[in-house]
């Protein structure tokens, strides 16, 4: 699944040769037994962070964003909510860290959401915010890689 806004349809090439990487690794049979942590496939062009958490309600969470990279989000094992919002609008909650292409935005009153089951993959661009790891019904425990690809 790919979600945008109009105005940034044409912004996002989803099939340069650096998301071909990204796509390819996640085919790999061995996700479920990868050590946490990061996982280089093209050096700091496209590298993949294997995570495993408890989901937790939607409302103890904020929004994040990254500038410097689009973020390919694979569900190994488990379910999740991950709401999302373009990020334009939305307010700070802290100054951004560029050394860890990362920052924490405010929610806005009406987030969209998807359900990501195992096998489900959702691909966010610098553009987007997205809250990911929000528990469905109750928490569960999600085993997730996420392949950064740089913008």
């Amino acid at each position: 699944m790919l979600a945008s806004t109009i105005g940034h349809v044409a912004d996002n090439d989803y099939l340069s040769a650096r998301f071909k990487s990204a796509f390819a690794f996640l085919k790999r049979a061995d996700l479920a037994s990868l050590p946490l942590g990061r996982v280089d496939i093209d050096g700091d062009e496209v590298f993949a962070n294997v995570q495993e958490y408890a989901t937790v309600p939607a409302g103890e969470k904020l929004m994040e964003a990254h500038r410097r990279y689009y973020d390919v989000q694979f569900v190994v094992s488990g379910e999740e909510v991950m709401e999302y919002a373009p990020l334009e609008g939305l307010a700070a909650a802290q100054p951004f860290d560029e050394g860890s292409d990362f920052g924490l935005y405010l929610p806005p009153d009406r987030p969209s959401s998807i359900v990501l089951r195992a096998g489900d993959v959702a691909v966010l661009a610098p553009e987007d915010a997205h809250k990911p790891g929000c528990a469905l019904a109750a928490p569960a425990r999600v085993r997730k890689v996420v392949v950064k690809v740089r913008a």
